[in-house]
């Protein structure tokens, strides 16, 4: 999640763990903690897909958080002696907030690996964007109602837990029209006689009302849009085409295998004149993906090894207005415009 939506979570957490006993220092350092995970990304991971498939790794994992937490507890009582008293809620403040950061991050597209170093895997349900206002908003009243000076410490309280109970039941909202839609799009692929290799669901940006549907299968994949409110007849999908034969000559190469395991097999082989792109085709759209690879390129010889960029390609911002239309209007199309049959897009 973005990392305002981290600080107030930690914020909220810790005040709810030991407002009580120490005040605005417990929101206060709650928020630190609730960031402190994604610090990770100032690390040098020695290349694009090193940085990429490491994030969100160690520095996330719940094992990591319980034998770190002692020894944070140990630094925040030696500063804070007079609390030292409070040891065991403490560990528990930070503890929580570390994990609470890890397993928001796990409700995402991109996953997160809790269990490192037992394993890498990248545990995501995708259930949430990446940035969403609903689950956001009330984590940031209440912490800046706890920070407030003059209001009392039982208001502050019951805001923070309120608001911590609003923000739970959204989650427990996202997962109930997840699966809603899961069935919806399930009936849809049968009755069109789609075969999926694999399947995907996520929420459009900004919402749980409108999903993302993504379906992989030999050689093609298709994306689509659904709506809580649309009936399985509604869903509607497009099909591409990815040349993942480019990847023959290549196979072999760690960065090219470290790619298929991460993305889960969620990814589009494309030649680009003569760049060989991977394409993560979880975040973003078609012709707008945040995460694409020049793995290899074309010669004389076939597909030969190249230097690894990553790079981004810019997303077409008047369709956020089209998402909020798409959620009551299934005949609204969110497809990419395209020239010739490619994408109409310019890349960062």
């Amino acid at each position: 999640m973005d990392s305002l939506t981290q600080v107030v979570l930690g914020g909220a957490v810790g005040y709810a763990v030991l407002g009580n006993k120490v005040g605005r220092k417990a929101a206060v350092y709650g928020a630190i903690l609730g960031t402190l995970p994604d610090l990770d990304v100032f690390m040098p991971y020695g290349g694009e897909v090193e940085a990429f498939t490491y994030h969100r790794g160690f520095s996330h994992s719940l094992l990591v958080h319980l034998l770190i937490s002692p020894l944070i507890v140990w630094l925040i009582t030696t500063y804070h002696h007079t609390t030292a008293v409070y040891k065991k809620h403490w560990f528990w403040l930070v503890f929580l907030c570390l994990s609470t950061h890890a397993v928001l991050d796990s409700f995402t597209v991109y996953g997160t690996q809790l269990l490192w170093p037992i394993t890498e895997y990248p545990f995501a349900v995708s259930n949430l964007f990446i940035i969403d206002p609903m689950y956001t908003l009330p984590l940031l009243i209440a912490f800046i109602a706890v920070l407030l000076p003059n209001i009392k410490p039982s208001i502050a309280s019951t805001i923070n837990l309120f608001a911590i109970a609003i923000s739970s039941l959204y989650v427990c909202w996202s997962l109930a029209a997840k699966v809603y839609i899961d069935e919806k799009v399930a009936i849809a692929l049968n009755d069109r006689q789609i075969q999926a290799n694999h399947y995907l669901s996520s929420p459009a940006p900004l919402s749980t009302l409108l999903w993302r549907i993504l379906v992989m299968s030999d050689g093609e994949y298709y994306e689509g849009y659904v709506s809580v409110f649309d009936s399985a007849s509604d869903v509607s999908l497009d099909v591409y085409h990815s040349s993942d034969y480019l990847l023959d000559n290549i196979q072999d190469d760690w960065s090219v295998q470290r790619l298929q395991w991460f993305t889960k097999g969620f990814y589009s082989v494309k030649q680009d004149k003569q760049n060989i792109v991977l394409s993560d085709l979880r975040m973003g759209a078609e012709c707008s993906y945040v995460f694409n690879f020049i793995v290899g390129e074309q010669s004389n010889n076939g597909v030969i090894s190249s230097d690894v960029k990553k790079f981004s390609v810019r997303p077409e911002l008047s369709q956020i207005g089209s998402i909020w239309d798409r959620i009551l209007d299934p005949s609204i199309s969110l497809t990419p415009d395209k020239e010739n049959g490619v994408c109409a897009t310019n890349q960062n």
